[in-house]
């Protein structure tokens, strides 16, 4: 019996190929966009998941007062490792301190290599469950060894056995191998292709060592793994004022509150907001899976239109049927086993489409993801999906059709009441609703990139280069580098920072100005530069002027930007003085415009330009506007190699460095435009089978206005109308959602774009000129049919 069931459905799925096309094409479309966007949401939400206890990892953050708003951030001073284990050390596992990871050389020979790495505490290979290969996870209580990942032991020694090898680090710091792991799976730590000893950092860093002692200077990381015993909000309490009762007295208007911030929420929990969490990636995880969950919606709702639709016309069918004995419950299977065999082919659909699709997906999204065969929480999902879809689908025609008296059937006294096709417009209201929301919603994203990427960044990107000086031998050589790249034509200007152009390394308190509140914790953001740093970047000097190399006096002098006058909320800036500190004062000879330095999507931050000789983070270089990119790099890598022996050439353009804050918003945007591109097409889809079947349905009547004389305008008119208010309805509905949810979404932006009418007139006018192109051709082509063909059974 079930066979026959099978071959009945085949039959009919061939003899209205058209249709099952439509159903088959438009339901594996939207099942591939549910599964991309399900695989995605299910790489985000395991992020990090790779650590056998990652729910017992945190990292220790702290609250502070400053700007009069709580900040929240994941610096901690230096001390605080040491006095977590001091104190609470039955509560911990591992405590382990850290430096940021960063850019550093490994030298072995004439090889050398620059990668990503961290100094930290003896026991972060056993917090981080590393997969040793060669070595043990204990390798670091050698002061002077090093873990090398996997990867970077195969670029420095091939094949060769790397343990006990020496290495050279920053080109001054000998270290031996003493371990190799793993490469580390995309997370938080996917970067850490080394680890040294956090020992070896406070031996090797004069600054670090001089901070070693200091409660106020928050320039580290601390990772922690709980005890079996201990809870992590408990715990959190616990240690809330271990920064707080050690500060100087001074110090503790900040209010410095020690929490713990769990690993499982790192990479979706990233943002707070004056000292409570405000989201972060997770909110992305929401919209794409609300938009997956929508375009699944509408493929499900095609299918159930022209499901219901078509079983209209097998009336008879179910009269004859029954006539000859069939019973109600032997209906409802056949009708049922046919919607189930369309799910399954459009099943099959999706799986090609997603196989496909993947690797561009990966590259769109970052990702290396994988359809899951080998889970079988996977084929659980998507036999559940093709069941409940399935079962929904054929319900209609299942109990509706089965429910029809044999006699009334076939004398043709059952007709269609004048509801019958509410549900279907219902449903295509709903369609064109959720799509029309989409595409308003990707056209304030791209207009809100396109809106920051015009921002004004306050200097001259172009063939600006920055280098990081990773190596000792930079130190003293600054003279000598920039008169070399200036007379070797490669460089325009040359200057040093403490901070890349194209961000801020470095936040103080503790200034205090005529005029300033008392109770006002000020904050600024400090850099530090030499006297030619305005000309490289070709600042703006709005008051006053820029330091001078041939003025001593501006060791004790400041520029500030824009933002710090309105900040501090002081007239005429110029001439007047900054206190920070005890003992230092220094004096304002200079306002510049705002540099963009920060996110591109918030304000920019108050600024303090500190005049500093040399021995800086960073050089940065304007390359000579009269030769090629290429050729000015040429001519400094090799001034470079002359001074700097063994040192790599790593340099970044700071436009491309610009370009790069966007990258998280385009591909959002990305997404999200395709995404509404394939639900635009779901449902131009079904509209172009809802408006085949209507055409097909009132062909007699089409054709007795042709014999009375209705012209093909009239009758496009007459079948075209009905599906234009379907959608303008849509388009009512759609506009105020869809205004509410992205002026909600910029709301995370405090420099943002606002949202223009045009939009939704672009909007409307794309939806009802799609209907149209759908509709027309069924219409145009039922118009212009031959009447005697479509009436000579009457």
């Amino acid at each position: 019996m079930l066979l026959n069931y099978l071959k009945i459905a085949l039959r009919n799925l061939l003899r209205n190929s058209s249709y099952s096309i439509i159903n088959i094409g438009g339901l594996g479309v939207g099942m591939a966009v549910a599964m991309l966007i399900g695989l995605w949401v299910f790489d985000e939400i395991s992020y990090n998941s790779y650590l056998p206890e990652y729910q017992r990892v945190a990292q220790v953050y702290q609250h502070q007062t400053i700007n009069a708003r709580i900040v929240t951030q994941d610096a901690v001073p230096y001390p605080l490792g040491g006095e977590l284990q001091k104190v609470y050390g039955s509560d911990f596992k591992y405590i382990v301190m850290s430096s940021w990871t960063n850019s550093h050389i490994l030298s072995r020979g004439d090889t050398s290599i620059t990668k990503m790495g961290n100094f930290m505490d003896v026991d972060a290979g056993k917090l981080l469950a590393l997969k040793m290969i060669a070595g043990t996870r204990d390798g670091l209580r050698d002061p002077n060894s090093i873990l090398l990942s996997q990867s970077v032991a195969h670029a420095l020694f091939g094949d060769k056995d790397p343990i006990n090898a020496l290495l050279k680090l920053d080109t001054n710091l000998d270290v031996k191998v003493t371990g190799v792991y793993e490469d580390i799976p995309p997370s938080n730590f996917d970067e850490l292709t080394f680890i040294v000893p956090w020992e070896l950092y406070t031996v090797s860093q004069p600054w670090v060592k001089n901070v070693a002692q200091s409660w106020g200077t928050n320039s580290f990381q601390c990772f922690v793994q709980m005890a079996d015993h201990a809870e992590m909000t408990s715990l959190s309490r616990k240690i809330i004022h271990t920064k707080y009762n050690r500060v100087d007295p001074d110090d503790r208007k900040f209010n410095a509150e020690i929490f713990l911030h769990p690993m499982s929420d790192w990479h979706l929990h990233s943002q707070w907001e004056n000292g409570v969490p405000s989201g972060g990636l997770i909110e992305y995880v929401w919209l794409f899976g609300i938009t997956g969950a929508f375009v699944l919606l509408l493929a499900c709702i095609n299918f159930m239109n022209l499901s219901t639709a078509r079983s209209e016309q097998r009336a008879k069918e179910v009269g004859i049927r029954k006539s000859i004995g069939s019973l109600r419950k032997q209906l409802i299977t056949q009708f049922m086993s046919e919607s189930l065999l369309v799910v399954c082919l459009a099943f099959m659909v999706t799986i090609i489409l997603v196989s496909l699709s993947l690797p561009t997906f990966n590259t769109l999204s970052g990702k290396q993801m994988t359809l899951p065969f080998d889970r079988i929480g996977f084929w659980v999902i998507s036999v559940s999906f093709m069941i409940i879809t399935g079962v929904l689908a054929g319900s209609y025609p299942a109990l509706y059709l089965s429910s029809f008296q044999p006699v009334k059937v076939l004398k043709g006294v059952l007709k269609a009441g004048r509801y019958a096709a509410l549900p279907r417009r219902i449903l295509v209201v709903v369609q064109f609703t959720v799509s029309v929301t989409l595409i308003i919603g990707t056209l304030v994203v791209y207009r809100q990139i396109q809106f920051t990427k015009d921002r004004p960044v306050g200097y001259d990107r172009n063939g600006i280069v920055m280098l990081q000086q990773k190596s000792p031998q930079f130190q003293g050589k600054f003279d000598v580098l920039r008169n070399e790249l200036k007379r070797t034509g490669a460089a325009q200007e040359v200057a040093e920072s403490s901070s890349p152009l194209t961000g801020v390394w470095s936040n103080n308190g503790g200034f205090d100005w005529e005029g300033k509140d008392p109770a006002l914790q000020a904050d600024f953001a400090t850099v530090w530069i030499t006297s030619e740093y305005g000309k490289t970047v070709d600042w703006k000097v709005v008051d006053g002027r820029d330091f001078s190399s041939d003025m001593v006096s501006d060791t004790t002098a400041i520029i500030i930007n824009q933002a710090a006058i309105k900040f501090m909320g002081i007239e005429d800036p110029v001439g007047k003085t900054v206190d920070w500190g005890e003992g230092y004062r220094y004096k304002i000879i200079g306002v510049v415009s705002d540099l963009l330095m920060g996110s591109p999507f918030h304000e920019v931050k108050q600024t303090i330009y500190f005049k500093a000789k040399e021995n800086n983070s960073w050089m940065i270089l304007k390359l000579n506007p009269a030769l090629s990119t290429h050729e000015a790099l040429s001519r400094a890598e090799q001034v470079f190699k002359q001074y700097l022996p063994g040192v790599p050439f790593d340099y970044m353009f700071a436009d491309v460095e610009h370009a790069q804050k966007f990258a998280s918003e385009e591909r959002i945007g990305t997404l999200s435009g395709i995404f509404a591109g394939l639900a635009v097409f779901i449902s131009c889809l079904g509209l172009l089978g809802l408006a085949s079947f209507v055409a097909e349905q009132r062909t007699k009547e089409i054709g007795i206005r042709k014999v009375l004389g209705a012209s093909v305008a009239s009758l496009w008119q007459m079948l075209s109308k009905d599906f234009v208010i379907l959608v303008l309805a849509a388009c009512v509905i759609a506009i105020p959602l869809s205004y509410y949810f992205t002026q909600d979404w910029l709301k995370n932006y405090p420099y943002h774009t606002t949202i223009s009418w045009w939009l939704f007139a672009a909007t409307i006018a794309g939806a009802v000129v799609l209907t149209l192109m759908m509709v027309s051709f069924q219409a145009i082509k039922a118009a212009l049919s031959n009447p005697v063909r479509s009436l000579r059974s009457e």
